[in-house]
């Protein structure tokens, strides 16, 4: 069992479905759902040692990290006991934009 509660803000929420959706229309709903699955699974490892994602090279900042899954980084910041996703990024798009608006509380 982990240490750290995971929780996905409503933009981490909002960027697993919208990467649902595309896979689906662009392949088959079952590889969409498959990949879903997925990047949550991986997503929630991290209530163990959430410390083990590299701190994102573009912000600087100790306390937001990434981890992968396959070409997808997986942003969050830790709180605490608390692991926020913040984002579910296709690498391809670059820098992941993040505000202020994407940390459910400070």
């Amino acid at each position: 069992m982990g240490t750290h509660k995971v929780i996905l803000t409503v933009r981490a929420r909002d960027d697993l479905r919208l990467i649902v959706i595309f896979i689906a229309r662009q392949s088959s709903p079952e590889i969409a759902e498959r990949v879903g699955s997925a990047l949550l699974d991986k997503s929630f490892s991290l209530s163990t040692f959430p410390e083990r994602g590299r701190i994102v090279p573009e912000l600087k900042d100790t306390k937001i990290r990434e981890i992968f899954y396959k070409t997808y980084r997986i942003v969050y910041r830790l709180h605490g006991n608390t692991v926020e996703l913040i984002r579910f990024w296709h690498a391809a798009r670059g820098t992941p934009e993040i505000d202020s608006d994407d940390f459910s509380q400070d």
